[in-house]
This record gives structure tokens, sequence and C-alpha cells, in this order.
């Protein structure tokens, strides 16, 4: 049975633990359900066709609102919530793609989602499906890490116009961007950028719906200093 979205609130609660990350996993549910709900061209029996879109979750620590969404979905059953992070689970408090249906990359380690990103986009290309996109979720503060500056620098270069990330900002970033935000520096490596309120649906597939001729960012604007 599916679920809307007024219902993942519920299924979020069925997650407990010190572990859970509530604030971190909350910034991304809004993101989250628009991509499964108006945008991903995946479902539960579409999970291993060469014809999905693929979604990274590089966002990683905090996949409460993932593994919510997911049940939502059909991709996993709801009774898996309940034993989150316990002995025995699949739903660990770091996604792993070889326990949970759906999930393309085993995800926590803040700064790789990007790169592998870039990898899928880029081999997407080559194997002659352009159409088919990549979508990465990171969060403000992940973009602090080195690894995601090369990533973007190459994108770029390379043109991937089929790579779509999209940054929660909560502003918690230690350093901070400078005048023109995150989005600048994306924007300076050839991106095309926007920037949208990430509680706002609307807005969120609006700017998903959109195909730039070049790699894409979209920045989810949300409530400041969550995690």
């Amino acid at each position: 049975m599916s679920r809307t979205y007024a219902e993942l609130g519920e299924l979020m609660t069925l997650m407990t633990g010190d572990e859970k990350h509530g604030p971190s996993a909350t910034s991304t549910l809004d993101v989250l359900w628009v991509l499964y709900d108006r945008v991903l061209r995946v479902s539960p029996d579409t999970v291993d066709d060469p014809g999905r879109d693929r979604f990274l979750l590089s966002k990683g620590h905090g996949p409460a609102a993932y593994y919510a969404v997911l049940a939502a979905k059909g991709f996993i059953p709801e009774s898996w919530l309940a034993g989150f992070g316990s002995a025995g689970s699949a739903l660990g408090y770091h996604p792993d793609r070889n326990l949970v249906p759906g999930v393309e990359i085993s995800s926590g380690s803040l700064g790789h989602g990007l790169p592998l990103g870039v990898g899928l986009a880029h081999g997407l290309i080559a194997r002659g499906v352009p159409t088919l996109r990549v979508f990465v979720l990171v969060g403000d503060a992940e973009l602090d890490e080195g690894s995601n500056s090369e990533a973007i620098v190459y994108a770029g270069a390379a043109g991937l116009a089929n790579l779509v990330v999209v940054a929660v900002d909560n502003q918690s970033s230690s350093y901070g961007w400078g005048p023109g935000g995150i989005e600048a520096h994306f924007a300076v490596s050839g991106w095309s950028v926007t920037r949208v309120s990430g509680r706002d649906h609307l807005a969120l597939a609006e700017a998903f719906g959109a195909v730039p001729e070049r790699p894409y960012l979209v920045v989810a604007e949300v409530e400041g200093k969550l995690s």
C-alpha cells in the first residue's frame, strides 16, 4: 500500500535510537519525497533495470527519512522500520546497498557520493543512454570535503548534463561559501545552478524537471543550524 506525504512522520517515529540523527534526516525529507513521488524513473519493480534513473544519498549519516520514503513507496516493508539500527536489521545507521532494495550506494562517509555520481553519469553517457539521470543528494557541510571540489570541476569540464546534485543547505558548513553561496562554487566550474525552498514541493518539482545542457545544481534551502 502506497503511503502519502502526510504519513511520513508516522513512519519515521517507528525508528528510534541515539544514532537516528533526526534533524539531519528531516532536513532531507521533502527533497526525498518529491524525487520519489514525482521525478525519479525508478520503482520497486525496476530497482535493477538498466533503464532506471539513479539516486545516490551521499548524506548517508541520517538515513531515517530515506528509509521512511522507501517504505512509503513500497521499496522495503514497513515492518523493517522498527528494527532500525538493531543487530540483524537491514536498516543500518548508514544505508547498505547490499541489504536495502533501491539503495544505489553504501554511504555515510561524507564526500564520496558526488564522485561516485560523476562516474555513474559518465558511464551512462558512454553506454549511449545520456537521457537517464543521476541525482546525488549532499549536505552543505559535506561540500567542505576536497573530493567534492575535484568532482565539481571535473563534471563541469566533462559537460555531464545527466548529473543533478541536490545540496540541502541548512547553514551547517564550517567554512561557508562567501558571496554567491554554494551555487557560486558550482557555477564557476560550468554548472547550471538554482536555489529553491527545500520545503516547497512545487518549487522542488519544477527545479528537478529542468534539463540543462550541462551538470545541474539545485540548492534546497531549509531551516538553519540543524546538523
